[in-house]
């Protein structure tokens, strides 16, 4: 079956761009404000590495601590990512 849909593209990570977001990554999950992208790495401004999600429906993670800095997370490590929390 054939459907009509629409085209953006402004699409993926990009549309995020000035979002708080989630990158879950292979090992740790990154939060803070999605402020760059390019073909190997997001950029985090105001930086955070959760240790404790806590339930999901919570407006906040459990345990989660600031990193000094912005921070480069590569995109071949990101799993999947969101504006989650």
């Amino acid at each position: 079956m054939k459907k009509l849909v629409e085209i953006d593209e402004n699409e993926g990570m990009e549309k995020l761009l000035g979002e708080k977001v989630t990158l879950i990554c292979c090992r740790y999950f990154y939060t803070g404000k999605l402020i760059g992208v390019n073909d190997s790495d997001a950029l985090l401004e105001d930086p955070s590495i959760v240790y404790d999600t806590g339930a999901w429906d919570k407006k906040d993670y459990s345990d989660v601590q600031k990193l000094p800095g912005n921070l480069y997370v590569l995109k071949s490590a990101i799993e999947s990512y969101g504006v989650l929390k």
